[in-house]
């Protein structure tokens, strides 16, 4: 890469997987609560975790503030864009993967990912992405007792 990234910008595919290889990535993973308590998932289309339900999410580019991101992602991800200051933090979590989106089994995937809450106050559902096969809402007894759910995600809702 002979330039730096702008705020929000997907970096060339070669410099991406440099970086999977060599270094964490920062996430945040949204926590989407219906009024009635259940929890938004997805099932995952790609590595890591694909073919997994697991919560809305992004990553973190470089340049970018963490209230700018969450807003890139919930737009991207909800199909509304909320504030960051709208969601409570839960705190962070390392995701540490054997797979990689690239697919190839060389290397892995590490995440330190934080985690927001936030209130689902739309009338309809939130957009559908390419990111997921299918999506819907869940209680926390579903996820927790669900073999489709990623131990990742599961961790949100356990109490320690």
């Amino acid at each position: 890469m002979t330039y730096e990234p702008k705020p929000g910008e997907k970096l060339p595919v070669e410099d991406f997987k440099s970086i999977v290889m060599q270094t964490p990535l920062v996430s945040i993973d949204l926590i989407v609560r219906h009024g009635d308590g259940r929890v938004w998932l997805g099932r995952r289309t790609n590595q890591p975790a694909k073919g997994t339900f697991f919560v809305p999410g992004g990553r973190i580019t470089k340049n970018e503030t963490r209230t700018a991101a969450f807003e890139r992602i919930t737009l991207a991800e909800l199909g509304v864009q909320i504030k960051l200051s709208e969601a409570t933090f839960l705190g962070s979590y390392d995701h540490i993967y054997k797979e990689n989106w690239f697919e190839d089994r060389a290397f892995g995937t590490h995440y330190v990912v934080l985690a927001y809450e936030l209130a689902w106050r739309q009338s309809d559902d939130p957009a559908a992405t390419k990111q997921h096969t299918e999506s819907g809402w869940k209680t926390e007894n579903e996820i927790l007792d669900s073999g489709e759910v990623h131990e990742n995600t599961k961790a949100y809702f356990r109490v320690s």
